[in-house]
């Protein structure tokens, strides 16, 4: 694999940085602190072509690869974790999901909305009682004349209240039967569907996340994405992306900790000289700096085989596992680098700190990553 970037890619990673600096760093702790969702930061973001990084030209995205998409995801998060969640669902999920499994009606239909940040995607697969076992959800889907109606509800949502369009993944067969789910589109404004509380978070504030209800919201069947019964299958075919996706987010936000850290160790003074020179401080950052990048060199290889289309279940699960671990160790240490001054919300890295813990969590537990990882060993 050739690791140099190339000019196109020197350039999307300028125009993101050059943006997150303008349009995102400025506003970071006002979010934060009010839990606003900065819709017209998403407008702006699609005019930049950041909300359909993934969808071919003709459907009004970018056009791009997964290698250019892990560089936007790590470059937002290195300033706003928030945001960069926002932009890594709506992207890798939501709107993936529609590009991958889509007719060209489909596409035509949402797609360009998507893409071009007219509308904000959210994607329903968690319920309250079925996180990782989510073959038995309990949100179902009856088939009545042209329509699915469907009911149930959906937690732990990204825009599932301001969100313009979901992809939900709904039972329409017997429980624990993978092929007993099905995906649909649902749009904002179709009756029976709303978002339901809005959660108060630990990190990740401005993202977003709320519980999605469906009563008695009748669905035409021409919003079916695929064939019924494949929406479990296709979900887990989207979330290797996803991992890929969160894993990006994770580095990003390790990499703004250990940036900041590095600043903060070259100016802070100790006993007469930077904290920067002391042992205790210096192998703190190269621990750091050896781990993120270790997390970079699988999340570009599993994005590597991806783009190939490879199998990449296992090596998506590894990317995810290791880059969140990882941006949880190193905002860890860098708040203890900061000292007191890292327990402030004055200073950047309490934040990244708050925020890295999510990218363990969603899109699939450490401890779910490990399992997909085992399995794959133990069935050679």
């Amino acid at each position: 694999m050739n690791f140099d970037l190339s000019e196109n890619e020197l350039m999307i990673q300028q125009m993101v940085k050059d943006f997150a600096e303008k349009e995102i760093r400025p506003n970071v702790m006002k979010w934060d602190e009010s839990q606003e969702f900065p819709i017209a930061l998403f407008k702006k973001l699609g005019d930049q072509g950041l909300m359909g990084v993934l969808v071919p030209t003709e459907y009004g995205g970018s056009g791009l690869g997964y290698n250019e998409y892990i560089m936007v995801i790590r470059e937002i998060a290195k300033v706003c974790g928030s945001i960069g969640l926002s932009v890594a669902a709506h992207n890798s999920l939501c709107t993936n999901h529609i590009l991958k499994f889509g007719n060209k009606e489909q596409k035509k239909k949402w797609l360009p909305k998507l893409a071009t940040g007219e509308w904000i995607g959210a994607w329903g697969l968690t319920e309250p009682n079925t996180g990782s076992d989510a073959g038995r959800m309990k949100c179902v889907a009856k088939e009545d004349g042209d329509h699915w109606v469907l009911n149930g509800t959906k937690n732990f949502i990204t825009h599932g209240i301001t969100g313009d369009a979901i992809v939900v993944i709904a039972r329409t067969g017997e429980l624990l039967d993978s092929h007993g789910m099905t995906a649909f589109v649902v749009e904002r404004g179709t009756p029976g569907f709303s978002g339901g509380r809005k959660e108060d978070k630990l990190g990740m504030r401005a993202s977003e996340t709320a519980e999605v209800i469906f009563d008695n919201c009748r669905v035409p069947k021409e919003n079916v994405l695929g064939k019924v019964g494949e929406g479990f299958i296709q979900a887990m075919k989207v979330l290797d992306g996803g991992r890929i996706s969160i894993g990006s987010l994770g580095l990003g936000i390790g990499e703004g900790a250990l940036e900041a850290a590095i600043k903060y160790a070259k100016e802070r003074e100790q006993f007469g000289k930077p904290i920067a020179s002391f042992q205790g401080i210096s192998f703190k950052l190269a621990d750091m700096a050896t781990d993120l990048e270790a997390a970079k060199l699988l999340l570009y290889q599993a994005a590597d085989k991806l783009m190939k289309g490879e199998n990449v279940n296992k090596l998506s699960a590894m990317a995810k596992y290791h880059a969140s671990e990882a941006g949880v160790r190193a905002s860890t240490e860098a708040v203890q680098i900061f000292g007191g001054y890292g327990y402030i919300k004055e200073f950047p890295v309490e934040k990244f700190y708050r925020d890295s813990k999510l990218c363990t969590i969603g899109e699939g537990t450490s401890e779910i990553q490990k399992l997909v990882i085992s399995r794959d060993l133990l069935k050679k």
